[in-house]
């Protein structure tokens, strides 16, 4: 995920290359998929906006609002864990409106909430949708893109979800400012809060309207029976030249030969809940990317710039730039991962995100002087907790989720990355519910704790993880 979890993609049909006229409109057809990452990423970092405010309007503490926050991951895990399932009985874009759906509802319900009850249940809503979405998008995209293409396509979904995150932040910022600095201050009616919570209606009735202008996939359409608007679909995205009825005969007959595993697949033979080594590997890969912290960066910067005197308006602002240094450093693992191979990434991210916790706990440590960092401390915060996000970005947000993609050997894929999903749901659900609780208690041993983590990654990924770069998914045991 990137910093927030996504869920694993079914194998894709093979495909051939797009013919160039027909490349404008596979990139649109992507796009449009890409929105569920979009408003994936929007909905999992708009509620850094309206932390303080709930905490004000409701007046709890830091763990009742710390399940407030985290709740919404149970729907994540569940949406997850049920969307391949539906997307397989009732089609990939159905899907796609049914989240949209629920991405709307989510955003209403959480603007205008009735007490604090509706407001953990409309983010539980929320939070089945971002689930659906991080299923559904990798799983189409893979589907209709021609295999020439189908490596930058898949990227968009990525790119999607860190752009949401940077836009949500940017418009969390600008209302803000209409609220001249007051989460709880009034626009039209509601607190900022509540228009930052709901401004994300916007963008899901965009992804349903889209999601009518897109075709089916041509591997569900094959799986029903509707063979001819399968040839149609594959014409659309991958030239009239193809021989469509040997494309439409590869495509079944490599569903026909698809091996379901099960959990019964992941357990050493004779052992009873033994799980194989690299199944443990794939669950340590998804468990570290969230120990190490990420999410706090995206669910509780501007809580934790207040907390150590920074102005609301500036804390908004500094949570939008270090959204804008996600998206550089998930390019540069674009462009990287491919060129220098996923290990070097993953240590190099390692190394860098374990100094700039370091440093994060270090000025944290400082007594707060008329409630605020002294300036020495406060600089080597901001900086340290963007360089950190840089180092993320760039090596574990990507890399885990490539190889978790590839390090499974054919027979036990499919099985293996819902076990690895579902450890990073629980780990991403733990570091959001604790740390409330944890940075009451003490804000620098928190970062401590984080820092640990980071360096705990790299004799991890040196001793038990090997490079999938160059490898063809066979080759993997």
């Amino acid at each position: 995920m990137t910093n927030t979890a996504q869920a694993p993609t079914p194998p894709p049909s093979e495909g051939r290359a797009a013919h160039p006229d027909h490349l404008g409109h596979v990139i649109f057809i992507t796009a449009s998929a890409a929105m569920g990452g979009f408003l994936f990423g929007y909905d999992s970092s708009v509620i850094n906006g309206a932390v303080e405010a709930i905490r004000d309007r409701y007046d709890i503490g830091s763990g009742t609002l710390a399940q407030v926050i985290a709740v919404a991951l149970i729907g994540c895990a569940i949406g997850a864990a049920t969307a391949g399932r539906i997307a397989d009985r009732i089609g990939r874009i159905r899907c796609m409106q049914i989240s949209a759906v629920l991405f709307a509802i989510s955003a209403v319900g959480s603007a205008l909430p009735f007490a604090l009850w509706d407001l953990a249940l409309w983010r539980v809503v929320g939070g089945f949708a971002i689930g659906m979405a991080s299923v559904i998008g990798p799983a189409y995209i893979a589907e209709v893109a021609p295999a020439a293409y189908r490596g930058r396509l898949g990227s968009f979904q990525q790119a999607a979800i860190v752009i949401g995150i940077a836009i949500s932040q940017l418009v969390n910022y600008g209302i803000l400012q209409l609220a001249d600095g007051d989460q709880r201050g009034e626009i039209g009616g509601l607190e900022a809060w509540q228009w930052m919570l709901g401004v994300m209606v916007v963008p899901a009735l965009l992804y349903g309207m889209l999601s009518f202008a897109i075709p089916e996939s041509p591997r569900f359409l094959i799986s029903v029976g509707k063979t001819d608007r399968a040839k149609e679909v594959l014409a659309e995205v991958e030239g009239h030249d193809v021989d469509l009825d040997l494309r439409v005969a590869e495509i079944d007959r490599a569903m026909r030969s698809e091996h379901k595993s099960t959990f019964k697949d992941l357990l050493v033979a004779g052992g009873r809940f033994k799980l194989l080594p690299i199944v443990w590997v794939g669950i340590g890969l998804s468990v570290f990317q969230q120990l190490v912290g990420i999410n706090v960066a995206f669910y509780y910067s501007a809580t934790l710039w207040q907390s150590v005197g920074i102005d609301p308006s500036s804390s908004f602002f500094y949570s939008f730039t270090t959204s804008i240094i996600n998206i550089v450093g998930t390019v540069i693992a674009m462009v990287l991962v491919d060129r220098v191979g996923r290990k070097p990434l993953a240590l190099v991210g390692s190394i860098g995100m374990a100094i700039a916790l370091a440093f994060e706990a270090w000025a944290f440590s400082a007594d707060l002087v008329d409630g605020k960092l002294p300036e020495t401390q406060g600089v080597v915060a901001l900086v340290a907790a963007h360089v950190f996000v840089l180092f993320f970005a760039l090596s574990w947000g990507v890399v885990v989720w490539v190889f978790l993609g590839e390090m499974f050997p054919n027979r036990i894929r499919a099985a293996a990355l819902g076990v690895a999903a579902s450890a990073q749901w629980i780990a991403n659900w733990a570091i959001t519910a604790s740390f409330p609780s944890l940075a009451d208690w003490n804000l620098s041993g928190t970062y401590v704790i984080y820092t640990v983590f980071a360096v705990l990654s790299i004799p991890f990924v040196l001793r038990y993880v090997k490079e999938t770069k160059g490898k063809a998914l066979e080759e993997m045991g």
